[in-house]
């Protein structure tokens, strides 16, 4: 059974469709109510458990911070600004990176957060 469509998903799904970077709840819905300004936190956990279950978004963890969401892509990192507190996605990833695991481990997955000034901020 497919969810019905609303104004407030299509909302929510065109925030993070546009979105330049991971965005963290309170900054979908801020984003959200310039469209539509009744729009609910409630609606938008809904919607976004809804998308995370259907693997449209991932959820991205950075320790100590609220989580964030984007739309699933392909494997990439992320960059923290120290300053404005924004995350942005990385392209690529190190081919090296296997070099530092020791002798006989093996790596299944990794996560990298890069941490310094952003552009705006630089």
């Amino acid at each position: 059974m497919q969810a019905r469509k609303t104004r407030q998903k299509e909302i929510v799904a065109a925030v993070l469709e546009k979105a330049p970077r991971p965005l963290t709840i309170h900054e979908i819905l801020a984003l959200g109510r310039k469209q539509l300004p009744t729009l609910g936190l409630a609606t938008i956990y809904r919607e976004l458990n809804r998308l995370c279950e259907g693997r449209e978004l991932q959820t991205v963890t950075i320790p100590g911070d609220p989580l964030r969401y984007e739309q699933v892509k392909h494997h990439h990192h992320h960059f923290k600004c120290t300053k404005c507190s924004n995350v942005y996605e990385l392209e690529g990833c190190l081919k090296e990176i296997n070099k530092l695991v020791p002798k006989g481990f093996k790596t299944m997955t990794h996560d990298i957060t890069l941490y310094g000034l952003c552009e705006d901020c630089a």
